[in-house]
């Protein structure tokens, strides 16, 4: 979908969310939804823009806190329906989650993970080496314990998923602001009164922070502490591949944070960099997949020798424990925010953007979200890790 950049801004609005990718479109989805008007989405760049543009999105409910489970499945069950609400094809793809696992505390705690899982409606299953080469036929088996798999699980391409989202959104009238920055956000005394743009001001009184990596600056606007940090990420694809690849889990190995899986014609490898400092930098550096290759000299063989073509790098929105932020601000009511997904923003988007447009209407969401607040990571408030962070 192409947005066109506004010129001047509307004079008002009663929410004003900031941020265009994902999370933001699908907070506007939801609202306009729900019968809620003058919604204006601002974002800095194009729609997707952000990391919400890039070729394709894990989607998963492998978690091993019920919390992050309950959002994961119901986002799955959303983009399953997707192609009827809100209506687009989104080349879903159930292929299946596979993490590989290399030590034994790592089984046993994913086994506890994978009964809770269980217990919440979610089809995963401990599973030996072998069942997991059968699954995926690259790897080697040398040095596995076991593997978690859910069939359940799998990948969809998050730019169809902003269009369909922003199309179905702007089809209910909400306003969407490319290439219109935000410059400040105005209040008095506990309320919010106005957003400043680069094509405007805009007169609300509800802002919800969609902003991603750049959520800490947006909250800085308003005086709201969001412990947000950009961290950039780095994939590649390989060159088409003959014959075809076969059609493989999106499989990661734990230790390591290196995954795979298909990718049209050829594979997508990704892994994350201990070593990558903070910042907003999206150059692509290929240095990266000599640590990929080594690791995949071991758990899959014929990946290392692999060639690439191209690649690109974007933007984690990681906190300090690594969970998502969501909630309404105790010290500004009328700001709200979801943010600090860490990598799982696309794959919770659907159950989130049904959760805020609960908070904003003042109803019960289908699930507690109070433990993501903000909040928890004031002076003598105790943050809570999720353990299946990758």
């Amino acid at each position: 979908m192409s947005s066109s950049a506004f010129r001047a801004v509307p004079a008002r609005a009663d929410v004003v969310i900031v941020g265009g990718g994902v999370m933001g479109v699908s907070i506007a989805f939801h609202l306009a939804e729900a019968g809620v008007r003058d919604i204006v989405v601002v974002e800095r760049g194009d729609l997707g823009c952000g990391s919400s543009g890039k070729p394709i999105g894990g989607v998963r409910a492998q978690f091993s806190d019920p919390l992050n489970i309950e959002l994961g499945r119901r986002s799955l069950r959303a983009y399953q329906d997707f192609h009827r609400r809100p209506g687009a094809d989104i080349r879903l793809d159930t292929v299946g989650y596979l993490f590989l696992l290399d030590g034994e505390q790592q089984a046993h705690d994913f086994a506890a993970a994978v009964e809770l899982q269980n217990s919440l409606g979610v089809p995963s299953r401990m599973i030996s080496p072998d069942e997991a080469r059968h699954l995926c036929p690259y790897l080697g088996t040398g040095g596995l314990v076991a593997a978690a798999y859910s069939p359940a699980d799998g990948h969809a391409r998050p730019a169809l998923v902003v269009q369909g989202y922003a199309r179905a959104a702007a089809r209910s009238g909400v306003t969407l602001a490319t290439r219109t920055p935000v410059l400040g956000i105005d209040t008095a005394g506990n309320r919010v009164v106005g957003v400043r743009t680069g094509h405007g001001r805009i007169a609300c009184p509800t802002v919800i922070c969609a902003a991603g990596a750049w959520s800490a600056r947006i909250g800085a606007m308003a005086g709201i502490a969001l412990p947000v940090r950009p961290v950039k990420r780095q994939l590649a694809f390989t060159v088409p591949l003959v014959p075809p690849a076969p059609r493989i889990p999106f499989t990661i190995d734990f230790s390591s944070t290196a995954y795979f899986h298909n990718s049209d014609d050829g594979l997508l490898f990704g892994l994350a960099d201990p070593g990558q400092q903070d910042g907003f930098d999206t150059t692509w550096t290929p240095h990266w997949l000599e640590m990929f290759r080594s690791v995949a000299r071991d758990r899959a063989p014929a990946l290392a020798d692999m060639r690439t073509g191209d690649g690109w790098a974007g933007l984690y929105e990681d906190t300090p424990d690594h969970n998502a932020l969501i909630g309404r601000s105790d010290e500004l009511p009328g700001f709200l925010y979801a943010t600090g997904f860490s990598g799982h923003g696309f794959l919770q988007a659907p159950a989130v953007g049904e959760v805020v447009r609960d908070l904003y209407l003042e109803r019960e969401p289908f699930t507690d979200v109070s433990p993501l607040g903000a909040d928890r990571f004031r002076p003598g408030a105790g943050a809570r890790p999720e353990a299946h962070v990758v």
